[in-house]
């Protein structure tokens, strides 16, 4: 990160990165003053933004979501699928695809890949309808895969429904990333996960069996295991700030914003935003209505800014392969955002180098 009111400056050539520094600027450096200068955001799980929904988003929907996304400082983002029926997975993914050829195109955050959340999850199914979940099909799972080479880049699913964990060994084989989640699981069987290849937990706390001081669980797991990386919805509805605190100062964390779409219909029930949070009908949790941007503005209260932006760039970067000056630094596409200094609100993002959002 870059903080300056004296003159840090940063050198673009050819859409990357080529040199940074804090005083004497080059000629043909940008000095970047009264901001707070940072890689872009990534969200690794954003489920839909306003009314769209990723699940089943058409051409100019992703167009809207990709725009209010840079207006959160997210340059990268992997949009999640939520447990369906499963005969609707081809033509979703195929929906993404189109976007992400589309995102490049028309100057919007880049679609890093998919999120698949579910549906091989456990006995903690939060919003996902139980009748939908199930032990893995790794036969359907990697003819999915197939379909679209190389799209789904990180898969949910909970240990106890990856039977011996070869779906975790055959996803991390082909270089998908492994998260646990929508679990009630042991925390050996977590431990055992991370042997086989797992690495993140999805949001932690959420969606899982509780930690307990005999019997920690799944969140045990997840704070004691160094393999294991967890994500956190930083809304303060879905996680106390005492335990988002306490998470954080522990492990290098991931936030995420587990966003939903809202007003929409999930399963026969209306996604509903209330008290901060969405929620369907029937009072369960359902997601978030968080930003990014505000996501980092409410960590830095518990644990300060510099580990805040690093929890929204370079750990969620590095964790998902994510090829831009997040994760890579100098020599690196100049994915770039800048933050007022005195509110932390976003007022410019930079896609390779390119203005992408000022704000008005």
């Amino acid at each position: 990160m870059l903080a300056s009111t004296t003159g840090a400056w940063l050198v673009v050539e050819n859409g990357l990165v080529v040199a940074r520094g804090e005083h004497d600027a080059p000629s043909r450096a940008r000095v970047l003053a009264d901001v707070v200068f940072t890689p872009g955001f990534v969200d690794i799980q954003v489920n839909g933004i306003g009314a769209v929904d990723f699940w089943r988003a058409e051409p100019e929907e992703w167009r809207a979501a990709g725009r209010r996304l840079l207006e959160s400082g997210v340059t990268s983002y992997l949009p999640t699928l939520v447990s369906a029926p499963r005969n609707g997975y081809r033509e979703a993914l195929a929906r993404v695809a189109a976007a992400q050829r589309d995102a490049v195109a028309s100057g919007l955050p880049r679609i890093e890949g998919v999120h698949l959340e579910g549906p091989f999850l456990g006995d903690a199914p939060g919003a996902h309808p139980p009748e939908l979940l199930g032990p893995v099909d790794l036969d359907w799972l990697l003819g999915l895969l197939d379909l679209q080479p190389g799209l789904v880049r990180l898969v949910t699913l909970a240990p106890e429904a990856d039977r011996d964990l070869a779906a975790t060994r055959a996803l991390s084989a082909r270089g998908v990333v492994v998260a646990l989640g929508h679990s009630r699981c042991s925390f050996e069987q977590a431990v055992d996960a991370a042997s086989a290849g797992a690495t993140l937990v999805t949001h932690l706390f959420n969606g899982m069996g509780p930690l307990g001081h005999r019997a920690p669980g799944l969140p045990g797991a997840a704070l004691d295991d160094d393999r294991l990386t967890p994500s956190l919805i930083a809304d303060f509805v879905h996680v106390h700030p005492a335990m988002l605190r306490l998470a954080a100062l522990r492990k290098h964390c991931i936030l995420v914003t587990d966003a939903v779409g809202v007003g929409l219909d999930s399963f026969g029930q209306l996604v509903n935003e209330r008290d901060g949070a969405a929620y369907l009908e029937d009072g369960t949790l359902t997601g978030s209505t968080l930003t990014m941007d505000r996501a980092v503005r409410n960590i830095q209260t518990l644990i300060g800014l510099p580990r805040a932006i690093e929890m929204a760039t370079i750990t969620p970067a590095r964790a998902v392969g994510v090829e831009s000056y997040a994760s890579h630094g100098i020599g690196a596409r100049a994915d770039l955002v800048a933050l007022d200094r005195a509110t932390l609100e976003v007022v410019g993002v930079w896609l390779a180098g390119e203005p992408a959002y000022a704000r008005p």
